[in-house]
């Protein structure tokens, strides 16, 4: 068990977004104060899981090229459903979502022609930081959910809107830098290849 739990805890993000997803749908229906506490803590849930999914495999010596994959496609499956949910409620532009969305698919295709080849690369700096981001990003989109609900008397919305859109607009100048990086790694392993 101790073995695998570093990739226990990824997988939990693969299990749990598709329930963040319904649980988004049951808030957007009924948002009651229960509810919407319930997606916070299933989101917390989610991106701690990811925060330390990485320190348990360091930590028991787990470090394993299927680790390597799996994190970056259990991030992937959680934040596009994070982000999937917020273009559904209508606070999300779709144009945003298919940015992030071929972003991420052009990764993780990248990393599938890589491991073909016996390569499998793991998170890089810049790959890091945008995922602080794409988590930040998902807290002002809950945010901007959530406040009109908790808060109706308060008229910040507009504001937290604004700074929801900025967050992702930096996100994605992040994703696109960090992608030219990866791309960068990937034509440098096929030159050394050959």
């Amino acid at each position: 068990m101790k073995k695998h739990a570093a990739n226990i805890l990824t997988s939990s993000r693969i299990v749990l977004a598709p329930v963040f997803f319904v649980l988004f749908g049951l808030a957007k229906t009924r948002p009651v104060f229960s509810v919407l506490l319930g997606l916070w803590v299933l989101y917390a849930v989610m991106e701690i899981s990811d925060l330390f999914d990485g320190m348990v495999a360091r930590r028991t010596g787990n470090v394993s090229d299927i680790g390597k994959l799996l994190d970056p496609f259990a991030d992937v499956v959680a934040r596009l459903t994070y982000f999937l949910a917020f273009v559904v409620a209508g606070i999300l532009p779709a144009w945003i979502f298919l940015l992030i969305m071929y972003r991420e698919l052009g990764i993780l295709f990248l990393r599938m022609i890589l491991s073909r080849h016996g390569f499998a690369m793991g998170a890089r700096a810049g790959g890091k930081l945008k995922s602080v981001f794409y988590s930040v990003s998902t807290f002002m989109g809950l945010a901007v959910f959530s406040w009109p609900h908790i808060f109706p008397a308060l008229g910040w919305l507009s504001y937290l809107n604004v700074a929801m859109i900025v967050c992702f607009s930096v996100s994605i100048v992040l994703a696109y830098m960090s992608f030219i990086d990866y791309v960068r790694v990937a034509v440098s392993f096929f030159r050394q290849e050959k």
